[in-house]
């Protein structure tokens, strides 16, 4: 028998249309399945079972009529609990935000996802407004990995990892500032993509401007494809939002990567102190990608670590976001969150400038990279996942999240797309993730390219067994 939990969105699709299966069937499995693991990997803020229900009967009833309402129709989602969801409070992790609200308005990608009949399950959880690389917060506590509790599923977009990872849902929306969508699906052995800046639009506009993206969370790269023609699509509330792409993202996954011009950066040119199973099974896909046909080059961009401007940029957005929040509602954030409020707060009009100019340089240097190179590849991170609740792993000398994290932020200053593709695992059983960026507008290289990794069966970290199934 089938376990829908395991399918793909692409795969349950054609069992809807082939009448193998049924939307509330495929539902009904996913929010079994997040009851399940909750206990354990505390994916979830909370899940809306009864509203899931009703729309996935909603589906039913279309698809037996043959008149299914879009691309994703009956297709079980999450959504980080950042973005907007009509009907359920958007908590953000924090204790500071009034859950008694109107909640009556649809981020710009939620809308899409409704308009075309998914089934929202619920909201994942998220550190505090999103401001680390992990997962955890004063008002939901600590995600766990999926294959390993101990460890941490990574952030911010951790509850979404943890949720697609152990088959709540295929598809989840996470969002990205410095690697958000990439850190958990590298440490959780699923594929994520933050899209190129603009390609999905965002509202309302987040507190850390420009490099806040929306992104998908996903199985493989054949459903971030399809979930990315659902929400790239520009929104008149969000006036940096691009012109609709110039075609289907699932229909650019053919091709494979013969003749594409790939340079392969095991280290961003020494600056980088990789794990030695990470290294191995990134160089082992890179020789993968060279077998179909890409031209592999060993070299590094110009890329002096950005992490100061990165901090500027950064911290001054958390103070923006904390700014109206009085003296009792500070006392109740996250410790590290008021620390690096607070230091943003002290930052110059011509400091937070000087940041920007720095950006402005990286991705003027990164642009003249890709007139030689169709695709960058990197670990996506140096490590694998560490002990939960912790900020940065023990005995790391790390002060913060952006310490071991140096192949994600960079290319949110530089607003390129940039995607996790799980490549193995190390001694532990813990996924391993590389990282395929490309140059601005060029989403559909960085998802052909990862496909090419799925249909080679490079791209896997297998599946982790959720407790209680």
């Amino acid at each position: 028998m089938t376990e829908l939990t395991e399918l793909t969105a692409v795969r349950l699709l054609d069992g809807y249309r082939k009448g193998e299966w049924s939307p509330v069937e495929a539902t009904r499995a996913a929010l079994e399945r997040a009851e399940a693991i909750q206990p354990e990997v505390n994916a979830f803020v909370r899940l809306t079972a009864e509203d899931a229900l009703e729309r996935a009967r909603e589906s039913e009833e279309r698809w037996r009529r043959g008149e299914p309402r879009g691309l994703l129709d009956g297709v079980p989602v999450t959504v980080k609990d950042i973005l907007l969801l009509r009907g359920a409070p958007t908590l953000r992790g924090s204790k500071a935000v009034d859950p008694a609200g109107r909640w009556d308005e649809d981020a710009p990608s939620v809308a899409r996802l409704r308009e075309h009949g998914a089934v929202f399950l619920g909201k994942t959880t998220t550190p505090e407004y999103g401001w680390k690389g992990v997962t955890d917060s004063p008002l939901s506590g600590v995600t766990r990995n999926p294959w390993d509790p101990a460890r941490t599923a990574g952030g911010s977009s951790g509850g979404s990892a943890a949720a697609v990872a152990l088959g709540a849902g295929p598809l989840s929306l996470g969002t990205d500032g410095g690697g958000s969508v990439r850190i958990p699906a590298s440490f959780c052995g699923i594929f994520a993509l933050k899209p190129t800046y603009g390609r999905v639009p965002l509202y309302p506009a987040s507190a850390f401007g420009t490099l806040a993206h929306v992104g998908p969370m996903t199985r493989d790269a054949a459903d971030a494809a399809l979930l990315m023609d659902v929400i790239g699509h520009p929104d008149s509330r969000d006036w940096s939002a691009l012109a609709p792409p110039p075609g289907a993202y699932a229909e650019g996954l053919v091709g494979g990567v013969r003749g594409l011009r790939v340079a392969y950066s095991p280290s961003l040119g020494g600056q980088v102190a990789v794990q030695p199973a990470v290294a191995t099974a990134v160089r082992r896909a890179v020789e993968r990608l060279a077998e179909l046909g890409a031209y592999v080059t060993e070299t590094d961009p110009d890329l002096t670590d950005p992490v100061e401007a990165f901090h500027t940029l950064w911290f001054s957005g958390a103070a923006r976001v904390t700014q109206h929040l009085g003296p009792r509602q500070r006392e109740v954030l996250d410790p590290g969150l008021r620390e690096i409020c607070t230091q943003g707060a002290r930052y110059s009009a011509l400091e937070y400038l000087a940041a920007v100019d720095v950006r402005m340089d990286l991705g003027r240097r990164m642009g003249r990279f890709h007139d030689t190179y169709d695709l960058l590849v990197t670990p996506a991170l140096p490590i694998t996942a560490f002990e939960a609740g912790t900020e940065v792993p023990k005995g790391s000398g790390h002060r913060r999240w952006t310490g071991w994290t140096p192949f994600t932020y960079p290319f949110n200053m530089t607003q390129q797309p940039a995607a996790s593709v799980p490549v193995g695992a190390d001694g532990d059983g813990l996924p391993i993730g590389l990282q395929l960026v490309a140059a601005r507008h060029r989403d559909d290289l960085v998802l052909r390219a990862a496909h090419a990794l799925y249909e080679a069966g490079v791209a896997t970290a297998g599946r982790p067994t959720p407790s209680g199934s």
